[in-house]
């Protein structure tokens, strides 16, 4: 603690990421990177945009990142936000839609085993949060969230178990709160997609136009091989993305720079390559599940780019670690509930069989 910091700072308790080695010896499954290199066009158009107008400031609006989301959404350009990367996205929407101090304002609601910056979030902004628990399997029963609150924070898949929701259950939350607590202040239902490109079925963006109280946040980081280039956005009525812009402009205008713009952009505009892609890593993810499946490991069924795995015959921690000694890093989180489960990306399928050589070995030293 130091005594330059003021009382927020002090209480914070900061995400932790997930740990980036930077020998090149380990075999990186921690922090769910696509394991494919992104779209060459994407590349291309970041070396155009390397020129003489780096000297100007980029576009505050992100127009042609943005009418290139609108087209792929099926939504207009009014309805879209660019941000620097999701979890930009998800601090200015936390900051817009819910209420505080804490004490004064009902609690948001998200599951209590989730992506972890939640809380931060809500922490740093004073808002109050309930941690509604998941189920025994850990999936989300949307029906818990139908209660009195101050919004909800759906991740669709969750991290990091990987399980996912049917449209059809946020659909009926959405219209929970449409219809049960309609007054001076509407309640927000943040969907969190980071991961929905690798399921079936579940983006939400579709529903906007019927629920106005919908926010969908997305990330090039997972889907479009781009966590190094840090680009995110939000779909959601034109009430909503106004919010954001106010909240942005309140901090800084010019969040996305040239080169950002002009990669993203370029990731949109080319969805049939990025396809292809993330259908290999879907592929692989089953394929790899069904190996551990049969290996006597506890698998949790995944619809991200990532599987949720315990050994039967040990600790995480332990599993963790000799992961660690042979080269490979996963994600372990210490905490209730998930202490004995591994989070693993799925990288590609060289990578995949090195894991699963070692998951075998690790099956047998333990028998």
């Amino acid at each position: 603690m130091s005594i330059y910091w003021n009382h927020r700072v002090k209480t914070l308790s900061p995400y932790i990421p997930g740990e980036q080695p930077r020998d090149g010896v380990f075999i990186k499954l921690n922090t769910n990177e696509n394991p494919y290199p992104p779209s060459p066009k994407v590349i291309e158009a970041i070396q155009k945009a390397a020129g003489d107008d780096l000297r100007l400031y980029p576009d505050p609006a992100c127009t042609e990142l943005r009418t290139a989301i609108a087209q792929r959404y099926g939504v207009t350009r009014e309805q879209v936000f660019a941000g620097n990367g999701s979890d930009e996205v998800l601090a200015f929407a936390f900051a817009a839609f819910f209420e505080s101090p804490a004490g004064k304002a009902l609690p948001i609601l998200f599951p209590d085993i989730t992506y972890s910056f939640y809380p931060v979030y809500a922490q740093f902004w004073d808002i109050p949060f309930t941690l509604v628990p998941l189920a025994e399997d850990f999936s989300i029963n949307i029906e818990d969230y139908k209660q009195a609150s101050g919004g909800v924070v759906i991740p669709n898949p969750n991290a990091p178990t990987g399980q996912a929701l049917p449209r059809s259950d946020l659909a009926s939350l959405l219209r929970f709160y449409e219809q049960d607590q309609k007054g001076p202040s509407s309640r927000v239902v943040l969907v969190d997609e980071a991961y929905a490109a690798f399921g079936k079925g579940l983006e939400m963006a579709p529903l906007i136009h019927e629920h106005p109280n919908l926010l969908t946040v997305h990330t090039l980081s997972k889907a479009a091989s781009l966590a190094g280039l840090r680009a995110g956005f939000a779909i959601g009525n034109q009430e909503l993305i106004q919010g954001l812009c106010r909240v942005r402009d309140s901090f800084n205008s010019y969040t996305l720079d040239r080169l950002a713009q002009a990669g993203a952009t370029a990731a949109i505009l080319d969805a049939s390559y990025y396809e292809g892609v993330n259908q290999k890593v879907i592929a692989t993810r089953n394929r790899v599940s069904a190996a551990l499946l049969a290996l006597g490991y506890e698998v949790i069924p995944s619809q991200a780019n990532f599987i949720y795995i315990r050994s039967r015959q040990s600790r995480g921690i332990e599993f963790f670690t000799f992961l660690r000694e042979q080269g490979i890093l996963v994600r372990h989180f210490n905490k209730p509930r998930i202490a004995d489960f591994l989070r693993v990306s799925i990288g590609t399928d060289e990578q995949m069989d090195r894991f699963l050589e070692v998951c075998q070995g690790y099956r047998v030293t333990r028998a």
